[in-house]
């Protein structure tokens, strides 16, 4: 578990992308966060329980 002080939040905190960077592979497009959540280059998450956030998207005729 996290030995920071304060500690991280826990992955199913609102604010859990603010937990402590503990290894990143950013020419795989990846790091993963204190908490368990691996972050990907594109904004999306997966969670350790396995759930997935997707990165936000928007149409290509929305994009200004």
């Amino acid at each position: 578990m996290c030995d920071h002080q304060p500690p991280c939040p826990p992955a199913d905190a609102t604010d859990h992308d603010s937990a402590r960077l503990v290894a990143t592979h950013p020419e795989q497009g990846w790091s993963l966060l204190c908490n368990g959540v691996v972050v990907f280059a594109d904004t999306g998450e997966l969670l350790p329980d396995g759930r997935v956030i997707p990165a936000p998207r928007t149409c290509p005729d929305q994009a200004a």
